[in-house]
């Protein structure tokens, strides 16, 4: 199996996997749901509150015109980065191609397509939340990771990572720890599969979890590291810094120039 494949299949089974798992958590709570709607929570949602999707007791506005046009764009503009402008930093830039294009992949699932299936629950009534939720706007490293990057990873690690090690470690000690898995999570979808770069993703999550701790610290509260533009420099410093370190070279050699060839990108 290709590297790109590799990759895919190990992301599909983690995710089905935790996915079936919140589905028991919910139904073993007492949710009752539609089996329509269990289907749909199931194959065509990419979140994981499990409650909130299943629940017919919370429905939220129809989305305006204006929200669907922004998520258009942005798969849009996606698609772009991935099938134009990788395309054209090849084969001079090899490695500038490769991360212009997993940015735009990005673009096309987290911010687009998956903007789109939320938009779509929210126009039948479903409780469906974004999963990104304008993350740029975080005026702290706390806020970017807890409540608007990829909010479906964070109930994830939330609900089978840290309430489980809040117990042992205490709040400090589970954050730090609950990155670090993230990190071992993120090395079987980026360094396995590149069959290099080890240890770099959970370096850049363990990170994280220290800048975390550190914006929360007394020293980083005096300094407002976790509030306002000092807030949002420190959140972004620390999260596109060292960004390298989540997409090494070899991820990109091994895994998406590959990707890029095989769906006529390169």
């Amino acid at each position: 199996m290709s590297g790109w494949a590799f990759m895919w299949t190990t992301a599909v089974a983690i995710y089905g996997g935790c996915k079936w798992r919140t589905f028991r958590e919910a139904r073993a709570g007492g949710a009752s749901f539609a089996p329509g709607r269990a289907f749909g929570y199931l194959v065509a949602w990419p979140g994981m509150d499990a409650g909130a999707f299943l629940s017919s007791a919370t429905r939220r506005a129809a989305p305006s015109r204006s929200q669907w046009i922004v998520a258009a764009l942005k798969t849009l503009a996606g698609a772009t980065l991935i099938w134009v402008i990788a395309r054209r930093a090849l084969p001079d830039r090899p490695l500038l191609a490769g991360w212009i294009a997993m940015a735009g992949m990005i673009l096309v699932l987290h911010f687009g397509t998956f903007d789109l299936l939320s938009l779509g629950w929210q126009r039948v009534g479903v409780n469906a939340a974004p999963v990104m939720r304008s993350p740029l706007r975080s005026t702290s490293l706390a806020e970017f990771w807890g409540r608007r990057w990829n909010t479906a990873f964070h109930e994830l690690a939330t609900l089978f990572s840290y309430k489980p090690l809040r117990s042992i470690a205490g709040t400090a000690g589970a954050t730090l720890l609950t990155f670090f898995v993230s990190g071992l999570i993120h090395e079987l979808v980026i360094s396995v599969p590149a069959h290099g770069g080890y240890g770099m993703p959970t370096g850049y999550f363990v990170l994280q979890g220290l800048g975390v701790a550190g914006e929360r610290s007394r020293r980083g509260r005096r300094l407002g590291l976790g509030r306002g533009v000092r807030g949002w420099l420190f959140m972004m410093l620390v999260v596109a810094g060292p960004v390298f370190w989540l997409f090494p070279p070899p991820f990109v050699r091994n895994v998406v120039l590959p990707m890029l060839a095989a769906i006529g990108a390169a």
